[in-house]
């Protein structure tokens, strides 16, 4: 037997008193937090208010020693950080290119992390690899992708550009006799990457991952279109490995490379082809704007971000490559202790991730509740509110819009002595409206990405009532 002193302080705990109990009080309190935050959303100012040090007070710095009920943790969560969250899902959120949070999709969130399942591996979590792989294959009869290409859910653009920029290493170097899987980059044939001079970071960041290094640049037109002159003439002395990569909607002016042209080019000289499709991708789902992505279905791997143009909750990256063989020889692993995949592809050998949530459940419920032509709606209309936004600012004295507005991208300049920075400054003070400056072909932007499906026509009304309030200032 065990004695406790009698000055000995009592245990408490703040644990719950049966399993159930305890998830039922902070779960109520999250969805009914959740029910506020979508209420006031379309009317709470965009930027926090508060800035890190200022929440980590709030939290509270120090560890306590004693437990503390779950409800009170999300309570203080909730009053702690809000001022300090900024509203990224408003209609009016500008900012970069991160769509809302569609209802179909964020309740599959919650869902998801209720199961807690990890997904790396089919057969051990078949209902979400069931919902998984029926999303992929949706979106590859979506956007017209060949019928076989593996589709792998992974954290965002850039793990998504660096797990297709993975199988055309491997399949490049493969083509030359080089298993840089089993021998590494050392000593390996030279592999060469071009890609255009208005590629967007995350491409030279998955090149870095890679050991690739910086791309070889090639030439852009007035709207960042990659020249395929200038890339045929790059690649007419290429005689080993190379990696091309295209983009499909370039941040700035929302461009996309002439596909039809460069894919073939490019194969010709034996290049693997990838496509950079962050928001772009989408565009080939819908009729009204899929000549902007003829030919993109000819490439070798194509990335995009499901939480960008379909709205689905942060986090969700999009890798799909043509050729599954090389997609799992550049990913995949095997272990004694994994099971097999029953005659599938495990989702841990076309990620980066062994393990992970099932990411690609809110992608389901997001394209079960839009549909196809929900799809095409939700794409058109973020087109067409792109556009009147357009041209209601270069309506507006001293304001011009510098860009082909061909897609979702609106990218705008100002006549002196207003600037991008003193608008984006004015934007920001007023809390309505949110957009942030930027330099474009060497001159001071303010770029407006239009990427959430609740911003409608009034939202854009409003955003040109700031701008005009702005430039009054």
């Amino acid at each position: 037997m065990v004695s406790v002193q009698d000055d000995a302080a009592p245990m408490t705990t703040a644990g719950p008193t049966s399993f159930t109990e305890g998830y039922r009080a902070p779960l109520a309190a999250a969805a009914a937090y959740a029910e506020r935050w979508f209420e006031g959303l379309a009317d709470r100012p965009i930027p926090p208010s508060l800035d890190i040090d200022q929440v980590k007070e709030r939290l509270g710095r120090e560890l306590p020693d004693l437990e503390t009920d779950a409800t009170e943790v999300v309570d203080l969560l909730i009053e702690a950080a809000e001022p300090g969250v900024m509203a990224m899902q408003s209609p009016r959120f500008f900012g970069w290119v991160i769509g809302g949070t569609y209802p179909a999709a964020l309740a599959a969130d919650w869902v998801v992390s209720t199961w807690d399942q990890n997904a790396g591996m089919r057969l051990v979590t078949p209902g979400v690899n069931a919902a998984e792989e029926i999303a992929g294959s949706w979106l590859v009869d979506l956007l017209g992708f060949p019928a076989e290409s593996l589709v792998g859910f992974s954290t965002g653009a850039t793990t998504a550009n660096t797990a297709g920029l993975a199988a055309g290493r491997t399949a490049v170097l493969e083509r030359v006799g080089w298993d840089v899987g089993r021998d590494g980059l050392q000593g390996a044939p030279r592999l060469r990457v071009f890609a255009g001079a208005e590629r967007h970071a995350s491409v030279d960041l998955a090149l870095r991952y890679l050991g690739l290094g910086v791309p070889e640049l090639i030439p852009v037109d007035d709207q960042g279109r990659i020249q395929v002159d200038r890339l045929a003439d790059a690649l007419a002395d290429l005689d080993g490995p190379a990696i091309v990569c295209l983009q499909a909607g370039s941040i700035h002016a929302g461009s996309f490379d002439d596909f039809a042209r460069a894919i073939p080019l490019a194969h010709d000289a034996g290049a693997w082809v990838h496509i950079d499709g962050a928001f772009g991708l989408w565009a080939a789902a819908s009729p009204r704007h899929r000549a902007l992505m003829e030919g993109a279905e000819q490439a070798d791997s194509w990335a995009t971000d499901a939480h960008k143009t379909l709205n689905v909750p942060y986090d969700c990256g999009i890798a799909i490559v043509a050729d599954g063989r090389a997609m799992v020889g550049a990913l995949g692993l095997h272990a004694e202790y994994l099971p097999g995949a029953g005659g599938g592809v495990d989702p841990h050998e076309i990620s980066l991730e062994m393990s992970r949530r099932a990411r690609g459940v809110p992608v389901w419920a997001a394209l079960r509740a839009l549909g196809r032509q929900g799809v095409e709606r939700l794409i058109d209309g973020l087109g067409e509110q792109a556009t009147a936004l357009a041209d209601g600012l270069s309506a507006l004295p001293g304001v011009r819009v510098i860009n082909d507005v061909v897609y979702t991208q609106v990218c705008v300049t100002f006549d002196a002595p207003a600037s991008p920075a003193f608008v984006a400054a004015a934007l920001n003070a007023d809390g309505g409206v949110l957009a942030f400056p930027s330099r474009w072909r060497g001159q001071d932007v303010l770029r407006f990405s239009v990427s959430d499906w609740a911003t409608d026509a009034q939202a854009v009304d409003a955003t040109v009532t700031a701008v005009r309030r702005a430039l009054a200032v």
